[in-house]
């Protein structure tokens, strides 16, 4: 559920602000150059990563001051009143001091407030910062151009390549991304704050403060360069630094169980195991039958509206049968098998109108629910029935054969087969989907 937003009064602007949970440390986040409080739990990588920060944490949340729920000021705000935003919030909530927790833009204003508010603050943790954008983010000469970039496409999503390049295929992402440029601020505001932000040089602050000092960056980092990081862990006295993994800068599009793994240990002495919900489900997967053939006879922008057809086509399916997509358009999972095979045959017949044939392939077992996919073996089981499968078919496991009792679904007998990485070869059986096409569905 969505926190309730409350606003702290910072003068005459009132800042958008949320609390989560309970834990013994506060910890503040000072968001990059946009955010919005309520879009963002919309995202479940977003909403997981906010998650695991309270389960250790009073977790408090605001906007800035012009973007997102908070009050447009009409001019662009400076540092120090971005502070007061920050003590603002803080007092409103009652926190005499707090760990902060600056994240890209939102760096340089924490490093600022730590060094001029070390009574407020009891440790610094930065992610993805920077202390002269310059230097580390982007060189003058490159600077207007990538303005030009973000007025023609603000609103669009096509900035996600700059800041989560491993979803930029990913078109719910994509969409959300979209509309968190909108909600997050206007164009013209933004362009105003991005200029800002490139105006800013906190380097020679660095070696004033005296706060503990987590800094945490992306080896591959594509909006922020690495050196940036280790800059600023060489340079704040004491500063404790961790390389991850990863080219993401968006935290939550890479690893960000192994982030909050690094803050948790840092601000509470310990880290918590990360359990994984575990379900039983039905994996459905689809696949395009001679796709790269059919790719090279259409060529790249046929065939990527083709896919797009595909895939708006599969969407509206998996959503009718109750299902949840994955990350590869067309590939879901569901609560029931019935179900799944259902939708596997209306995903093939609904394409065949686009001259598409697809395969499919289904089986049920335990599976790992991640915030942006799932994993576990019965993934790569039906994975792996689904490359069996020949055009138009959907073959499914003899465990999902079995639960389907009584759900009006007949099944053709297709032998056992050896499949990598199991011991036993596996039983499988072809869904009658023509049978299905021609009966009511009960969903």
């Amino acid at each position: 559920m969505v926190p309730e937003t409350r606003y702290a009064k910072s003068g005459e602007v009132r800042i958008a602000y949320q609390v989560v949970g309970s834990g013994p440390v506060d910890l503040i986040v000072v968001p990059g150059f946009i955010s919005n409080l309520d879009h963002q739990w919309d995202n479940p990588a977003l909403g997981h990563l906010l998650s695991r920060l309270a389960s250790f944490s009073r977790l408090i949340l605001f906007d800035k001051r012009g973007t997102g729920l908070s009050d447009r000021t009409g001019t662009i705000p400076t540092l120090e009143q971005r502070m007061d935003d920050v003590r603002a919030v803080m007092d409103a909530v009652g926190s005499e001091r707090a760990a902060v927790f600056g994240t890209s833009e939102g760096g340089a204003m924490s490093m600022l407030f730590a060094a001029s508010y070390p009574e407020r603050c009891q440790a610094l943790v930065l992610y993805g910062a920077y202390a002269h954008f310059f230097t580390w983010v982007l060189p003058p000469d490159k600077f207007e151009g990538f303005l030009e970039k973000v007025e023609q496409s603000w609103g669009t999503g096509a900035s996600i390549t700059a800041f989560a390049p491993t979803w930029a295929s990913d078109e719910r992402f994509r969409q959300w991304w979209a509309r968190s440029e909108r909600l997050g601020a206007s164009p013209s505001a933004v362009l105003a704050l991005l200029r800002m932000n490139a105006e800013i040089d906190v380097r020679h602050i660095l070696p004033t403060i005296r706060t503990p000092t987590l800094v945490l960056h992306r080896a591959g980092d594509s909006r922020v360069n690495v050196e940036a990081g280790r800059y600023l862990a060489q340079t704040i006295p004491g500063a404790k630094y961790v390389e991850l993994s990863g080219q993401d800068h968006f935290i939550s599009a890479g690893d960000a169980d192994s982030v909050v793994s690094e803050m948790e240990e840092f601000l509470t002495g310990s880290r918590a195991d990360v359990e994984l919900d575990r379900i039983l489900a039905t994996v459905m997967f689809i696949d395009i039958v001679d796709s790269t053939k059919r790719a090279s006879e259409l060529g790249d922008r046929r065939w990527r509206a083709l896919l797009d057809q595909h895939d708006r086509i599969a969407r509206l399916e998996i959503e009718r049968f109750r299902g949840r997509e994955v990350k590869t358009t067309g590939d879901g999972f569901f609560d029931g098998p019935a179900r799944a095979i259902r939708c596997a045959a209306a995903i093939s017949e609904g394409v065949r109108s686009l001259d598409l044939q697809v395969r499919g392939g289904v089986h049920t077992g335990e599976i790992e629910v991640k915030p942006h996919d799932i994993c576990g073996i019965a993934v790569h089981i039906a994975a792996r029935i689904c490359a069996l499968a020949g055009a138009g078919e959907v073959l499914v496991s003899k465990t999902v054969r079995d639960l389907v009792a009584g759900a009006n679904l007949r099944f053709g007998d297709r032998g056992f087969h050896a499949l990598k990485g199991l011991d036993e070869a596996v039983h499988l059986f072809r869904a009658e989907t023509e049978e299905y096409m021609r009966a009511p569905s009960a969903i």
